[in-house]
Protein backbone atom coordinates (compact mmCIF):
# COMPACT_ATOMS: atom_id res chain seq x y z
CA UNK A 1 0.00 0.00 0.00
CA UNK A 2 1.66 3.32 -0.93
CA UNK A 3 -0.42 7.46 -0.36
CA UNK A 4 -1.34 8.29 -3.84
CA UNK A 5 -1.63 11.78 -5.78
CA UNK A 6 -5.17 12.43 -6.51
CA UNK A 7 -6.43 15.05 -9.33
CA UNK A 8 -10.53 15.94 -9.30
CA UNK A 9 -11.70 17.23 -12.92
CA UNK A 10 -14.37 19.61 -12.29
CA UNK A 11 -15.29 21.00 -8.99
CA UNK A 12 -19.55 21.71 -8.93
CA UNK A 13 -21.74 19.86 -7.02
CA UNK A 14 -20.27 16.05 -6.99
CA UNK A 15 -16.59 17.09 -7.69
CA UNK A 16 -16.81 19.34 -4.58
CA UNK A 17 -17.96 16.29 -2.72
CA UNK A 18 -15.06 14.01 -4.24
CA UNK A 19 -12.49 16.88 -3.32
CA UNK A 20 -13.45 17.15 0.43
CA UNK A 21 -13.27 13.08 1.19
CA UNK A 22 -10.40 12.87 -1.04
CA UNK A 23 -8.65 15.68 1.50
CA UNK A 24 -9.67 14.04 4.59
CA UNK A 25 -8.62 10.46 2.87
CA UNK A 26 -4.83 9.26 5.01
CA UNK A 27 -4.44 7.69 1.52
CA UNK A 28 -3.68 10.85 -0.22
CA UNK A 29 -0.80 12.57 -0.45
CA UNK A 30 -1.53 15.13 -2.49
CA UNK A 31 -4.28 16.72 -3.83
CA UNK A 32 -4.93 18.28 -7.29
CA UNK A 33 -8.13 20.38 -8.60
CA UNK A 34 -9.11 21.81 -12.37
CA UNK A 35 -11.94 23.78 -12.32
CA UNK A 36 -12.53 26.19 -15.58
CA UNK A 37 -14.55 28.38 -12.73
CA UNK A 38 -11.94 30.63 -11.22
CA UNK A 39 -14.10 31.55 -8.16
CA UNK A 40 -15.12 27.69 -7.56
CA UNK A 41 -11.33 27.05 -8.15
CA UNK A 42 -10.53 29.15 -5.44
CA UNK A 43 -13.02 28.12 -3.02
CA UNK A 44 -12.26 24.28 -3.29
CA UNK A 45 -8.36 24.76 -3.10
CA UNK A 46 -8.69 26.57 -0.11
CA UNK A 47 -11.19 24.26 1.60
CA UNK A 48 -9.00 21.05 1.12
CA UNK A 49 -5.24 22.35 1.08
CA UNK A 50 -4.81 21.28 -2.70
CA UNK A 51 -1.21 21.20 -3.69
CA UNK A 52 -2.41 22.63 -6.86
CA UNK A 53 -5.19 24.24 -8.61
CA UNK A 54 -5.83 24.88 -12.51
CA UNK A 55 -8.28 26.23 -15.01
CA UNK A 56 -6.47 23.49 -17.80
CA UNK A 57 -7.26 19.63 -16.61
CA UNK A 58 -4.72 19.19 -19.01
CA UNK A 59 -1.83 21.02 -16.88
CA UNK A 60 -3.01 17.88 -14.81
CA UNK A 61 -2.36 15.16 -16.90
CA UNK A 62 1.70 14.43 -16.89
CA UNK A 63 2.30 14.91 -13.36
CA UNK A 64 4.03 11.94 -12.04
CA UNK A 65 2.50 11.89 -8.78
CA UNK A 66 -0.70 11.77 -9.47
CA UNK A 67 -2.02 8.25 -10.20
CA UNK A 68 -5.43 8.46 -9.85
CA UNK A 69 -7.72 11.00 -11.37
CA UNK A 70 -11.78 11.63 -10.90
CA UNK A 71 -13.70 13.19 -13.85
CA UNK A 72 -16.31 15.12 -12.35
CA UNK A 73 -16.86 17.73 -15.09
CA UNK A 74 -19.91 18.90 -16.50
CA UNK A 75 -21.31 19.15 -20.00
CA UNK A 76 -21.22 14.83 -20.06
CA UNK A 77 -19.94 15.33 -23.23
CA UNK A 78 -16.82 16.52 -21.77
CA UNK A 79 -16.33 12.79 -20.28
CA UNK A 80 -14.97 11.21 -23.00
CA UNK A 81 -11.92 13.09 -24.24
CA UNK A 82 -11.26 14.13 -20.58
CA UNK A 83 -11.22 10.07 -19.42
CA UNK A 84 -9.22 9.20 -22.93
CA UNK A 85 -6.73 11.94 -21.79
CA UNK A 86 -6.34 10.56 -17.99
CA UNK A 87 -6.20 7.17 -19.43
CA UNK A 88 -3.55 7.52 -22.16
CA UNK A 89 -1.54 9.27 -19.97
CA UNK A 90 -1.23 5.81 -17.32
CA UNK A 91 -3.56 7.45 -15.04
CA UNK A 92 -6.31 5.60 -12.64
CA UNK A 93 -9.93 6.85 -13.84
CA UNK A 94 -13.24 7.29 -11.59
CA UNK A 95 -15.95 8.53 -13.90
CA UNK A 96 -19.36 10.08 -13.36
CA UNK A 97 -22.13 8.26 -15.39
CA UNK A 98 -22.30 8.45 -18.15
CA UNK A 99 -19.28 6.79 -19.11
CA UNK A 100 -19.98 7.85 -22.91
CA UNK A 101 -22.09 9.45 -24.95
CA UNK A 102 -21.39 6.71 -28.12
CA UNK A 103 -20.77 3.05 -27.46
CA UNK A 104 -17.91 3.38 -29.45
CA UNK A 105 -16.32 5.82 -26.94
CA UNK A 106 -17.18 3.62 -24.24
CA UNK A 107 -14.99 0.66 -26.20
CA UNK A 108 -12.36 3.18 -26.37
CA UNK A 109 -12.16 3.78 -22.83
CA UNK A 110 -12.62 0.46 -22.22
CA UNK A 111 -9.57 -0.56 -24.12
CA UNK A 112 -7.38 1.87 -23.49
CA UNK A 113 -7.98 0.84 -19.51
CA UNK A 114 -6.93 -2.93 -20.14
CA UNK A 115 -4.23 -2.45 -22.38
CA UNK A 116 -2.69 -0.22 -19.36
CA UNK A 117 -3.55 -2.35 -16.73
CA UNK A 118 -5.22 0.45 -15.30
CA UNK A 119 -8.48 0.66 -13.28
CA UNK A 120 -11.15 2.35 -14.55
CA UNK A 121 -15.02 2.58 -13.22
CA UNK A 122 -17.79 4.36 -12.99
CA UNK A 123 -20.06 6.45 -10.75
CA UNK A 124 -22.81 4.65 -9.84
CA UNK A 125 -22.69 5.61 -6.42
CA UNK A 126 -26.18 3.73 -5.37
CA UNK A 127 -24.55 0.89 -4.75
CA UNK A 128 -22.72 2.11 -1.54
CA UNK A 129 -26.26 3.00 -0.34
CA UNK A 130 -26.33 0.58 2.82
CA UNK A 131 -30.04 -0.07 1.71
CA UNK A 132 -29.60 -1.04 -2.25
CA UNK A 133 -26.25 -3.08 -0.79
CA UNK A 134 -28.48 -4.99 1.33
CA UNK A 135 -31.32 -5.72 -1.66
CA UNK A 136 -27.96 -7.21 -3.27
CA UNK A 137 -26.62 -9.33 -0.36
CA UNK A 138 -30.57 -11.07 -0.32
CA UNK A 139 -30.83 -11.85 -3.18
CA UNK A 140 -27.59 -13.13 -3.77
CA UNK A 141 -27.70 -14.83 -0.89
CA UNK A 142 -31.31 -16.81 -2.49
CA UNK A 143 -33.33 -14.98 0.56
CA UNK A 144 -36.37 -14.26 -1.65
CA UNK A 145 -35.85 -17.54 -3.62
CA UNK A 146 -35.47 -17.23 -7.63
CA UNK A 147 -36.20 -13.97 -8.46
CA UNK A 148 -39.18 -13.19 -10.24
CA UNK A 149 -40.09 -9.22 -10.84
CA UNK A 150 -38.26 -5.96 -9.81
CA UNK A 151 -40.27 -2.37 -10.16
CA UNK A 152 -37.78 0.84 -8.99
CA UNK A 153 -39.27 4.53 -8.81
CA UNK A 154 -37.01 7.36 -8.93
CA UNK A 155 -38.06 10.85 -8.60
CA UNK A 156 -36.15 14.03 -8.13
CA UNK A 157 -37.08 17.70 -7.97
CA UNK A 158 -37.49 19.56 -11.06
CA UNK A 159 -35.00 22.12 -10.34
CA UNK A 160 -32.40 19.33 -10.57
CA UNK A 161 -33.92 18.52 -13.80
CA UNK A 162 -33.87 21.41 -15.40
CA UNK A 163 -30.01 21.70 -14.03
CA UNK A 164 -29.59 18.74 -16.06
CA UNK A 165 -31.78 18.86 -19.08
CA UNK A 166 -29.98 22.09 -19.96
CA UNK A 167 -26.95 21.31 -19.82
CA UNK A 168 -27.42 17.68 -21.96
CA UNK A 169 -29.56 16.36 -24.78
CA UNK A 170 -29.70 12.99 -22.71
CA UNK A 171 -33.20 11.23 -21.43
CA UNK A 172 -34.26 10.54 -18.30
CA UNK A 173 -33.49 6.93 -18.64
CA UNK A 174 -29.69 8.24 -19.17
CA UNK A 175 -29.45 10.50 -16.31
CA UNK A 176 -31.82 8.89 -13.53
CA UNK A 177 -33.12 5.85 -14.28
CA UNK A 178 -29.79 4.72 -15.20
CA UNK A 179 -28.62 4.47 -11.31
CA UNK A 180 -30.93 1.86 -11.70
CA UNK A 181 -30.59 0.45 -14.42
CA UNK A 182 -27.05 -0.55 -13.32
CA UNK A 183 -28.35 -1.49 -9.68
CA UNK A 184 -30.98 -4.26 -10.94
CA UNK A 185 -28.16 -5.98 -13.25
CA UNK A 186 -25.82 -5.60 -10.54
CA UNK A 187 -28.81 -7.84 -8.28
CA UNK A 188 -28.99 -9.82 -11.40
CA UNK A 189 -25.67 -11.01 -12.54
CA UNK A 190 -24.99 -12.56 -14.04
CA UNK A 191 -27.74 -12.78 -16.21
CA UNK A 192 -27.77 -10.60 -19.38
CA UNK A 193 -30.40 -8.01 -20.76
CA UNK A 194 -32.25 -9.42 -24.48
CA UNK A 195 -34.90 -6.87 -24.78
CA UNK A 196 -36.17 -3.03 -23.77
CA UNK A 197 -39.52 -1.49 -24.42
CA UNK A 198 -40.19 2.36 -23.15
CA UNK A 199 -42.26 4.98 -22.89
CA UNK A 200 -41.61 8.79 -22.17
CA UNK A 201 -44.79 10.85 -20.48
CA UNK A 202 -44.38 14.66 -21.04
CA UNK A 203 -45.76 17.43 -19.16
CA UNK A 204 -44.19 20.35 -17.18
CA UNK A 205 -40.81 19.97 -18.28
CA UNK A 206 -41.85 20.43 -21.39
CA UNK A 207 -43.71 23.80 -20.76
CA UNK A 208 -40.22 25.29 -19.36
CA UNK A 209 -37.74 23.79 -21.03
CA UNK A 210 -39.48 22.96 -24.40
CA UNK A 211 -40.77 20.37 -26.60
CA UNK A 212 -38.57 17.63 -26.28
CA UNK A 213 -38.02 17.61 -22.53
CA UNK A 214 -40.04 14.54 -20.84
CA UNK A 215 -40.69 14.83 -16.96
CA UNK A 216 -40.38 10.65 -16.66
CA UNK A 217 -38.99 7.70 -18.10
CA UNK A 218 -40.38 3.94 -17.76
CA UNK A 219 -38.39 1.19 -19.02
CA UNK A 220 -39.54 -2.67 -19.24
CA UNK A 221 -36.12 -4.79 -19.54
CA UNK A 222 -36.63 -8.56 -20.36
CA UNK A 223 -33.32 -10.72 -19.41
CA UNK A 224 -32.17 -13.91 -20.94
CA UNK A 225 -34.09 -15.99 -18.56
CA UNK A 226 -37.46 -14.34 -19.38
CA UNK A 227 -37.57 -12.63 -15.82
CA UNK A 228 -38.72 -8.68 -16.83
CA UNK A 229 -37.98 -5.45 -14.76
CA UNK A 230 -39.59 -2.32 -14.29
CA UNK A 231 -37.74 0.90 -13.89
CA UNK A 232 -38.75 4.77 -14.06
CA UNK A 233 -37.00 7.84 -13.93
CA UNK A 234 -38.22 11.15 -13.17
CA UNK A 235 -37.53 14.69 -12.67
CA UNK A 236 -40.92 16.71 -12.06
CA UNK A 237 -41.13 16.73 -8.32
CA UNK A 238 -42.20 19.90 -7.57
CA UNK A 239 -39.90 22.23 -5.33
CA UNK A 240 -38.41 20.87 -2.41
CA UNK A 241 -34.90 20.28 -0.48
CA UNK A 242 -32.31 20.87 -3.11
CA UNK A 243 -31.90 17.82 -5.05
CA UNK A 244 -34.34 16.01 -3.08
CA UNK A 245 -34.66 12.14 -4.53
CA UNK A 246 -37.15 9.66 -3.16
CA UNK A 247 -36.74 6.26 -4.44
CA UNK A 248 -38.99 3.08 -4.22
CA UNK A 249 -37.93 -0.75 -4.62
CA UNK A 250 -39.41 -3.99 -4.73
CA UNK A 251 -38.04 -7.31 -5.45
CA UNK A 252 -40.59 -10.50 -5.99
CA UNK A 253 -39.00 -13.74 -5.20
CA UNK A 254 -40.09 -17.40 -5.69
CA UNK A 255 -40.15 -17.79 -1.90
CA UNK A 256 -40.68 -13.94 -0.51
CA UNK A 257 -40.61 -10.49 -1.65
CA UNK A 258 -38.47 -7.12 -0.45
CA UNK A 259 -39.62 -3.76 -0.60
CA UNK A 260 -37.41 -0.83 0.37
CA UNK A 261 -38.53 2.55 1.21
CA UNK A 262 -35.54 5.22 0.35
CA UNK A 263 -38.42 7.74 -0.49
CA UNK A 264 -36.33 10.28 2.59
CA UNK A 265 -39.61 10.50 4.55
CA UNK A 266 -38.46 9.46 7.94
CA UNK A 267 -36.97 13.02 8.91
CA UNK A 268 -39.25 15.75 8.60
CA UNK A 269 -38.32 19.43 9.16
CA UNK A 270 -40.97 21.82 9.61
CA UNK A 271 -40.17 25.99 9.41
CA UNK A 272 -42.92 28.66 9.93
CA UNK A 273 -41.74 30.31 6.42
CA UNK A 274 -40.69 27.17 3.79
CA UNK A 275 -43.38 24.34 5.80
CA UNK A 276 -42.52 20.88 5.59
CA UNK A 277 -39.09 19.53 4.36
CA UNK A 278 -37.52 16.11 4.19
CA UNK A 279 -33.48 16.78 4.67
CA UNK A 280 -30.79 14.31 4.16
CA UNK A 281 -32.25 13.45 1.12
CA UNK A 282 -29.91 13.91 -1.95
CA UNK A 283 -28.60 11.09 -4.15
CA UNK A 284 -25.05 11.84 -3.55
CA UNK A 285 -25.30 12.88 0.52
CA UNK A 286 -24.34 14.99 2.65
CA UNK A 287 -21.63 16.45 5.16
CA UNK A 288 -23.46 16.47 8.90
CA UNK A 289 -20.85 17.71 10.41
CA UNK A 290 -18.64 14.81 11.83
CA UNK A 291 -20.48 12.55 9.64
CA UNK A 292 -21.31 12.26 6.03
CA UNK A 293 -24.55 11.00 5.36
CA UNK A 294 -25.13 9.33 1.80
CA UNK A 295 -23.24 7.37 -0.48
CA UNK A 296 -20.83 9.33 -2.65
CA UNK A 297 -18.16 9.64 0.36
CA UNK A 298 -17.60 5.64 0.70
CA UNK A 299 -18.25 5.19 -3.36
CA UNK A 300 -14.87 7.96 -3.11
CA UNK A 301 -13.02 6.10 -0.97
CA UNK A 302 -13.54 2.86 -2.02
CA UNK A 303 -11.45 3.90 -5.66
CA UNK A 304 -9.24 5.98 -3.61
CA UNK A 305 -7.86 2.58 -1.46
CA UNK A 306 -8.43 0.47 -4.54
CA UNK A 307 -6.01 2.31 -6.44
CA UNK A 308 -3.29 2.88 -3.70
CA UNK A 309 -4.03 -0.77 -2.40
CA UNK A 310 -3.88 -2.26 -5.79
CA UNK A 311 -7.71 -3.48 -5.14
CA UNK A 312 -10.75 -4.53 -7.41
CA UNK A 313 -13.06 -1.81 -8.20
CA UNK A 314 -16.91 -2.53 -7.68
CA UNK A 315 -18.32 -1.44 -11.15
CA UNK A 316 -16.67 -2.45 -13.88
CA UNK A 317 -16.42 -0.46 -16.97
CA UNK A 318 -18.19 -3.57 -18.91
CA UNK A 319 -20.98 -2.93 -16.61
CA UNK A 320 -21.15 0.50 -16.92
CA UNK A 321 -21.36 -0.20 -20.61
CA UNK A 322 -24.13 -2.49 -20.40
CA UNK A 323 -26.20 -0.49 -18.61
CA UNK A 324 -25.38 2.19 -21.10
CA UNK A 325 -26.42 -0.05 -24.15
CA UNK A 326 -29.55 -0.26 -21.96
CA UNK A 327 -30.69 3.30 -22.16
CA UNK A 328 -29.85 3.77 -25.74
CA UNK A 329 -31.81 1.04 -26.66
CA UNK A 330 -34.56 2.24 -24.40
CA UNK A 331 -34.27 6.08 -25.98
CA UNK A 332 -34.43 4.28 -29.16
CA UNK A 333 -37.92 2.25 -28.42
CA UNK A 334 -39.51 5.12 -27.09
CA UNK A 335 -38.31 7.37 -30.23
CA UNK A 336 -40.47 3.95 -32.50
CA UNK A 337 -42.73 2.52 -30.06
CA UNK A 338 -41.51 -0.80 -30.90
CA UNK A 339 -39.04 -3.30 -28.42
CA UNK A 340 -35.57 -3.16 -29.24
CA UNK A 341 -33.25 -6.27 -29.22
CA UNK A 342 -30.13 -6.26 -27.74
CA UNK A 343 -27.44 -6.06 -28.06
CA UNK A 344 -27.17 -3.03 -29.72
CA UNK A 345 -23.32 -3.10 -30.93
CA UNK A 346 -21.65 0.22 -32.17
CA UNK A 347 -25.46 0.52 -34.02
CA UNK A 348 -25.85 4.31 -31.20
Amino acid sequence: MERIGVAIVGTGWCGGIRAETCAANPLVEALYVAETRRERLDEVAAATGALGATTDYRELIDKDEIAAAFICATPENLHYPMARDFLRAGKNVFLEKPIALELQEADELIALAKRGGLKFTIGYSQRFNPKFAYVKKCVTEGAIGRPVSVLVSRHVSRSLGKKISGRVTLSPAAMEATHDLDFVLWCLEPQKPVRVYSQLNFGAMRESMGEGVPDQQWLTVTMESGLSFVVGGGWNLPPGYPNFSSTWIEFLGTEGALMVDDTHRDVVLYRMEKGAAFPISTMPGESLGHVYAGPMAAETNHFVEAVARDGPVLVSPDEARQVMEVYLAADLSAETNEPVSLPLGNKR
